[in-house]
């Protein structure tokens, strides 16, 4: 039986971490080197880290501050942000992370997917989807660009073509519930992880340890994210894990 993953997310702008809610109203959370090691030590199974707002700003990722951060860990290491081509792969997974998280531009070039997938290996491609439902859709609607963009794709049809694409792992965020801590959105992370045949991560709403154990029966998700809980010291990745033990979920 394969256990369920917590993965603290590291939201880095002007290489400070910071959260807001449903992507906007940003404030301060901390120094991401110093939370990377804290959560390495707190037994986080993984770590991401999104530079948010360098695909908006059209620049690259922060490779000083990726480098930093990987000197202090030993978990598997995500990142994503301002990721445009098979040589930005390249230096970001030189810089020390494991894998890269595509977004915007795996919606504007899927074969980008593909290429970084055949030189890599799928278990390198982590595509990140930003989901928000729309009534005239009946469904989730793709955003890119930070979630400031809405394009014409439907989630569950990006996810699985991503998937097809070579996509080693989705990483599906719901706008809706972004910051809320009301809960992740358990009926998008079904549909999703119903859809595919690789692991999918739930991110966006995280506000208590119930709501993993939600996303992981429920929403059937294979890791959940979060970020606001830990950082602001809400709950701890311990505590979350230590209530999935109690609850019968398989966690490490």
């Amino acid at each position: 039986m394969i256990t369920k993953r917590i993965i603290p997310c590291l939201d880095v702008k002007e290489g400070r971490v910071v959260k807001g809610v449903q992507f906007v109203e940003l404030r301060d959370a901390g120094d991401p080197v110093e939370l990377a090691a804290f959560y390495d030590r707190e037994g986080a199974d993984e770590l991401v880290f999104l530079d948010i707002s360098a695909s908006h700003e059209g620049r690259k990722t922060m490779i000083e501050v990726v480098q930093e951060v990987a000197s202090t860990l030993a978990i598997p290491f995500t990142v994503g942000g301002g990721i445009n081509t098979l040589e930005d792969m390249k230096q970001i997974l030189r810089a020390g992370a494991d894998k890269v998280s595509l977004n915007t531009a795996a919606v504007l070039n899927p074969d980008l997917i593909t290429e970084g997938a055949s030189y890599f290996g799928s278990q390198c491609i982590v595509v990140a989807i930003d989901a928000k439902y729309d009534p005239d859709l009946q469904s989730w609607r793709v955003y890119t660009h930070g979630g400031r963009r809405p394009t014409e794709r439907e989630v569950i049809s990006w996810a699985q073509e991503a998937v097809e694409h070579g996509a080693g792992e989705i990483l599906l965020t719901s706008m809706d519930c972004d910051g809320e801590k009301s809960g992740f959105d358990v009926d998008l992370t079904k549909a999703v992880s119903e859809a595919v045949t690789v692991p999918v991560i739930a991110s966006g709403g995280a506000g208590s340890a119930e709501h993993f154990k939600e996303a992981f029966l429920k929403g059937k998700a294979d890791a959940a994210l979060a970020a606001s809980i830990f950082h602001y010291k809400e709950t701890s990745v311990k505590e979350v894990k230590q209530y999935l033990k109690r609850e019968g979920v398989n966690v490490r």
